[in-house]
């Protein structure tokens, strides 16, 4: 026989830039998000800020994506991953460009809300797309790129804050404006990708599945008309409805999926409360410890953010090999490890807490900073899957607020080395859930991932479900 699957056809090439459109998508969210905290100590120079203003300006694009990624993959399981894919992109284009023409503070939290909408989309989306087209083999380091991306749209806006500060009191503008100008570039190439064929199928559209299948297989230099696509049979369920308006928030918490949603939702939550609260704030917490310059705080800042790249790069070349599993405890572990040996050091010199925070950082993005969308879209099944990553991003940005929000009043009444003992806490609470819960998934086809429970040894018990099935003879129809 000379059958094949999607997770063994050589579609290298499709992937390749299926992953690339889908993690300039995620630089983009890293960019954005960022930005606003290189932008602000320039903003303020010139308009008046309030301590209430300046937090909901930090964290506006924040709440925004609690919603969006709510809203927007709950939609994705309806309408399917391309509509979205292109729609959540324009949105970036419009308002990332409104927020950089703001006339006031109110115009920009607008802005950066409805922004926010749009990021918070993007997380589900790319994430299920490529997810749904990678193979078992490699599907972790394609999603781990995203992740990759996303640390270096991170780097990138303190590098622009640099280029940009010396234009003067509108560089913020400038520093906004880049965001929009990327997004419109990438755009033009996302219209070239075509509907996730797994997301077909869930929708009963087998013949559009089977043309999908047989477009990227020939694209990629094995010819294969649709007549010779073989699909298996929709094994729904009791508890798995296929059907396009049986997709349901209740499912998420149904026998089957309610330990997988429960781990998603901890840790990535516990993840974000401390990445986010160093990654906002680290100009101005360098500033007050010793940084002379704004420039000296931007460059301490992308130093950290450079650890976070290098975090990301080890974890792409560790969780196909090592796995999700013991990458993510290790991660945790030497995270909360830092965390402690910085809330116990008092008066740190500027040297030595971007050290500190860069290892924070370079733990966080080689465990749960990657692995939250990678397990995402590998414990939810098709029809859920841009829905339970949407909840996933939505619970995750709650911890994002509350390190955006709550840090800076802790800073202020028990100073840097007391309220770091809150990521401590948010450290210990991802450590404990990922060793309770967490399941092992590499190396296995996303219909047998599906609702997968930690067991032991952490591995994942083969679901029912045979992958897709690409038939080249006659005689394997």
């Amino acid at each position: 026989m000379a059958a094949t699957t999607l997770d063994l056809a050589d579609l290298s090439g499709f992937r390749r830039k299926l992953t690339l459109l889908s993690s300039i998508g995620m630089f983009l969210d890293g960019f954005d998000l960022t930005v606003i905290a290189v932008a602000l100590p320039v903003l303020k120079k010139s308009w008046t800020f309030t301590p209430f203003t300046s937090g909901v300006t930090s964290c506006s694009a924040i709440v925004g994506m609690f919603v969006g990624a709510l809203v927007f993959g709950r939609i994705a399981d309806r309408l399917g991953r391309k509509k979205m894919y292109l729609l959540d992109l324009i949105g970036f284009v419009v308002f990332a460009a409104l927020a950089a023409l703001s006339q006031n503070v109110w115009e920009l939290i607008a802005a950066r809300f409805l922004l926010g909408l749009c990021l918070g989309a993007d997380y589900p989306i790319s994430s299920s797309l490529t997810a749904e087209f990678g193979a078992a083999r490699d599907r972790g380091r394609l999603v781990v790129a995203l992740s990759l991306m996303w640390n270096v749209g991170a780097l990138a806006a303190y590098l622009v804050g640099v280029a940009f500060l010396p234009i003067g009191p509108t560089a913020w503008r400038w520093m906004l404006l880049v965001g929009a100008v990327l997004a419109l570039v990438t755009l033009a190439f996302r219209t070239s990708i075509p509907e996730s064929p797994r997301y077909l199928i869930a929708q009963g559209r087998h013949d559009e599945a089977r043309r999908v299948i047989a477009k990227v297989v020939s694209g990629s230099g094995t010819a294969v008309a649709p007549e010779d696509v073989v699909l298996p049979e929709p094994q729904a369920e009791p508890d798995r409805p296929t059907a396009a308006g049986s997709a349901s928030w209740r499912r998420l918490f149904a026998r089957g999926l309610v330990g997988a949603t429960i781990f998603v939702c901890v840790f990535w939550f516990a993840h974000d409360v401390a990445y986010y609260g160093i990654q906002m704030y680290s100009p101005t917490i360098l500033t007050g410890l010793g940084g002379s310059t704004q420039l000296a705080a931007y460059l301490g800042s992308a130093i950290i953010a450079l650890l976070g790249v290098v975090g990301a790069a080890i974890a792409l070349a560790f969780v196909d090999s090592w796995g999700r599993r013991p990458v993510l405890i290790t991660a945790f572990a030497g995270e909360t490890a830092v965390l402690v040996v910085l809330a116990l050091v008092h008066a740190p010199a500027l040297a030595l807490i971007v050290v500190l925070f860069a290892m924070a950082i370079l733990f966080s993005n080689m465990g749960p900073g990657t692995l939250d969308m990678v397990y995402c879209t590998e414990l939810f099944p098709t029809e859920l899957r841009a829905a339970g990553t949407g909840l996933g991003t939505a619970v995750s940005r709650l911890g994002a607020i509350l390190g955006v929000l709550v840090f800076p009043d802790m800073v202020a009444a028990w100073g840097v080395s007391g309220a770091l003992w809150l990521f401590v806490a948010a450290g210990l609470l991802g450590l404990v859930i990922t060793v309770l819960l967490a399941p092992e998934t590499k190396n296995r086809s996303l219909e047998q991932t599906a609702g997968a429970r930690r067991v032991s040894g952490g591995t994942a018990p083969a679901a029912a479900g045979p992958d897709l099935v690409v038939s080249t003879t006659e005689e394997d129809r």
